[in-house]
C-alpha cells in the first residue's frame, strides 16, 4: 500500500521492576515529530523517521492523560490525573537562535480530578475534568491583567436532569445534592400570546422538602405524572415515597 509503519517503544524499567507503560495520548506534528503522554507522567518528543527519543519531560508523578497542540504547533497543553495542566512552548535556545526546544512554561492546578480532555485555541487553553468543571484559561499574552485568578474561568454543567415535571398535577421536583423540593406551579385566569407575562391568581407553592439521609449525594430523581409518587437514588440505594394531598396539606410516606 506504500504506507510505512514505525514502532516506537516507550517502555522502560523502574527500580528494577518492569512496569507497563500506557500511552494515553499522541500527536503528530508536521515537522515529523511525534508527541506522546504516558502513565509515567512523561511528555516525550520522538523523531518519526529514526524512531529515536528527542526530548523527555517528566511533569507529574502520575499519568499524563491528554494533550492538545496549537494550530501553529508552537504550544502544547497537557492534562494529568492529579488535576494539573501544563503548557509547553517551542522556544529558541538563546536569543536570535534558529535552534528551538520544547520548554515547560506554566503549570496550573485548576481541577481536583483527572483532566481527561484539553483543547488549544488561538486565545486560550481549555481543559475538562472528572470534577465536572470546564476551565477556560486565556493565554498570558492575551490578558491585560496578569495573575492566576484572572486566567480562570469556570462553568459547572449538570450531567443529568435536575428538574422533573408532573404535568397532570402541575408540579415540579427540584433535585439538589442532599435534598429534593416539590413545588406546585402558579396559575392564572388570564389568556395571552406566547411570551406574554400574565398576572397570577395563585402563587407557586413550596409543598415538600425531602432530605436525604447519609453522606451520599442524590444521583437522580423523578416525580410521577400524577404527582403521587416521588423517587430518588444515590450511588447505592433507591428510595420511593407516596405523596398524599389532603386539602391544602401534604403528607409523605416512605414505601
Amino acid at each position: 500500500s506504500g504506507q510505512t509503519i514505525q514502532r516506537i517503544m516507550v517502555n522502560y524499567h523502574v527500580q528494577k521492576v518492569k512496569r507497563e507503560c500506557i500511552v494515553w495520548s499522541i500527536a503528530f506534528l508536521s515537522s515529523g515529530t511525534v508527541v506522546t503522554s504516558d502513565s509515567f507522567g512523561r511528555v516525550q518528543f520522538w523523531d518519526w523517521e529514526r524512531g529515536t527519543l528527542l526530548e523527555s519531560h517528566t511533569v507529574s508523578t502520575s499519568a499524563v492523560l491528554s494533550l492538545a497542540v496549537s494550530e501553529k504547533e508552537d504550544s502544547i497543553i497537557v492534562g494529568t490525573s492529579t488535576g494539573a495542566t501544563y503548557q509547553f512552548q517551542l522556544l529558541p535556545v538563546k536569543m536570535g537562535s534558529l535552534e528551538k526546544r520544547w520548554v515547560r512554561t506554566k503549570p496550573f492546578q485548576h481541577h481536583t480530578h483527572d483532566v481527561r480532555a484539553v483543547a488549544h485555541s488561538s486565545t486560550a487553553l481549555i481543559s475538562g475534568g472528572l470534577d465536572a468543571q470546564l476551565v477556560i484559561r486565556p493565554l498570558m499574552e492575551k490578558m491585560q491583567k496578569k495573575g492566576y485568578d484572572a486566567a480562570l474561568r469556570k462553568f459547572t454543567f449538570p450531567h443529568r436532569r435536575l428538574v422533573s415535571c408532573a404535568r397532570k398535577a402541575r408540579l415540579l421536583l427540584f433535585q439538589f445534592s442532599q435534598h429534593l423540593e416539590l413545588w406546585r406551579l402558579g396559575s392564572t385566569d388570564e389568556t395571552g400570546k406566547d411570551g406574554e407575562v400574565l398576572p397570577l391568581c395563585r402563587m407557586p407553592e413550596h409543598l415538600v422538602q425531602l432530605k436525604n439521609k447519609g453522606p451520599e449525594h442524590i444521583y437522580c430523581s423523578c416525580v410521577s405524572p400524577c404527582g403521587s409518587w416521588v423517587s430518588y437514588s444515590t450511588a447505592s440505594r433507591f428510595h420511593l415515597y407516596r405523596v398524599q394531598y389532603e386539602g391544602d396539606g401534604v403528607s409523605i410516606k416512605k414505601v
